[in-house]
């Protein structure tokens, strides 16, 4: 039996586990720095709404003035103006980093079409929400809010490709979706049960970039919104909706985990609006009116943007420049009056290009209602001053919507028409509200009570609903024009247009 050195061997323990300590210090130390925890955010300000908010053409775009719009903004500015604090809006480049931000305390509210969680959880556990995950797939607890808006999450396909029943029809192909919507939940259930699909999660933007994509054959299916689909369909031409991928699920904010007063105070301002019908109004604002342009409209539409449009370009632009009305929208009241054709006549004797009658013409001193610059500016000038004749107190859009319903049937029944909505106990200086009463002006029991009597008042609803539509399509193919000197005016007229689409 060999003699054991005791002393030589308790050396190599205490050299071995000196150097395990320094090993295992050494590790510890590189895992810190690989997960090292950000430093605190700093305190949100209190005179302010500080909002996060994904991009998307229905719910925080530019507007034709250069200010932020959609659905989610004029929510949310409204929720701000109760609250008599100022919002500013901080742009995001993906959900992903929208719900970062969110739960890390660094914004008061996150928004801009998410869903939120389709079982409502108990009160026990709605305060560690994580349905929206960071992009590095760390969990990210956020407090929901009520849902403000139903939609339904569709599958799109490629119009000139295989449309498809269900999933089993997609053994193969690539379906694309935005990460961290909401639908994490409900794509990790689908991925399990149709592993031979193709998924591909994307941090694009916003949903409009897969409908891009699918239209234009780059991607063959995607997910997206309902509500997206259809403000875009006319935009982009060459997609469609194969089918939902599941029930309704409500578009909701999310907060940061300890936002309780905040998430308690915004769901009191959701109730109260859809009780008193202001979110009804704010959703007919950007979507009642998609629908009323065909595909093969848009389709002629877009093909003579690249056509016939850039030969009066410069025209609108001028109208532009001297009465402040914005020239894309400009251009979709011309598409809708005359196809963009200086020479049309109608049999009831308008003329040109904007189809002004001669006494209209006259009065703005047009002598020739064929010269398309002259036409145009004669437009230009007669809208401004009917929204200039509209009450101080109606606020955009819904000023230009009414003028331009004004603009087809005339001021007079324009407002024959608020009257009445007035005394049907709805909001006469809403358009949503307006376009209610206004067909109820060709039946006898309300014309014959109206100051001006008879009118066609289903024409300026469509009018005005297809020059929204044609005016979406322009906003999304043709820049902005921003002039570099003002032409010189009365200051009176000096009114810049400040409508959203």
């Amino acid at each position: 039996m060999p003699i054991i050195d005791f002393q030589a061997l308790c050396s190599r323990l205490r050299t071995t586990l000196r150097t395990s300590v320094a090993v295992a210090l050494l590790a510890t130390a590189g895992c810190e720095r690989a997960v090292e925890t950000p430093p605190a955010a700093p305190a949100l300000p209190l005179n302010e709404l500080v909002v996060v908010v994904r991009p998307g053409p229905a719910t925080y775009f530019n507007g034709p003035d250069g200010k932020p719009a959609g659905l989610d903004v004029d929510l949310l500015r409204l929720f701000a103006t109760l609250r008599k604090t100022p919002v500013r809006f901080i742009a995001t480049a993906n959900s992903g980093e929208l719900a970062e931000i969110v739960a890390q305390g660094k914004a008061h509210v996150g928004a801009g079409g998410l869903y939120r969680p389709a079982t409502t959880p108990s009160s026990a556990a709605r305060d560690l929400i994580s349905s929206i995950t960071a992009s590095d797939a760390r969990e990210r607890p956020v407090l929901w809010t009520s849902g403000y808006f139903i939609v339904a999450p569709v599958l799109i396909y490629n119009a000139d490709g295989f449309k498809p029943a269900g999933w089993r029809d997609l053994a193969g192909e690539r379906v694309a979706y935005l990460t961290s919507t909401g639908l994490d939940a409900d794509l990790a259930k689908l991925r399990k049960a149709y592993p031979a699909v193709q998924w591909a999660p994307m941090d694009v933007p916003s949903g409009d970039a897969l409908i891009a994509q699918v239209s234009d054959g780059r991607l063959g299916y995607a997910i997206v919104a309902s509500n997206l689909a259809a403000v875009s369909r006319n935009v982009y031409l060459s997609f469609d909706v194969a089918f939902p991928i599941g029930g309704r699920r409500e578009l909701g904010w999310v907060l940061p985990p300890d936002a309780t007063g905040l998430r308690d105070e915004i769901d009191r301002f959701f109730l109260k609006i859809r009780r008193d019908g202001t979110l009804q109004r704010l959703v007919d604002r950007y979507f009642g009116h998609p629908q009323q342009v065909l595909r093969m409209d848009a389709g002629i539409l877009q093909e003579r943007i690249k056509s016939t449009l850039p030969q009066f370009r410069t025209a609108f632009e001028h109208a532009q420049q001297i009465t402040g009305i914005e020239w894309r929208l400009l251009a979709a009241v011309a598409y809708q009056e005359s196809q963009w054709d200086p020479l049309a006549t109608s049999e009831t004797g308008v003329r040109g290009m904007m189809q002004l009658t001669e006494e209209t013409a006259r009065h703005l001193g047009v002598l020739d209602r064929l010269d398309p610059k002259l036409s145009i500016t004669a437009a230009a000038r007669y809208l401004r001053g009917l929204k200039e004749k509209l009450p101080a107190r109606i606020a955009e859009p819904d000023r230009t919507w009414l003028a331009l319903a004004a603009f087809n049937i005339g001021l007079g029944h324009l407002e024959d028409a608020r009257i009445l909505a007035q005394q049907q106990k709805l909001n006469p200086d809403s358009w949503s509200d307006v376009k209610k009463a206004l067909p109820l002006l060709a039946e006898p029991e309300y014309y014959e009570q109206a100051k001006l009597g008879y009118a066609r008042g289903g024409m300026p609803v469509a009018f005005v609903d297809r020059v929204r539509a044609y005016y979406d399509v322009l906003l999304a193919h043709q820049p902005g024009y921003q002039p570099r000197l003002q032409v010189a005016m009365p200051r009176d007229q000096e009114r810049i247009f400040t409508a959203s689409p």
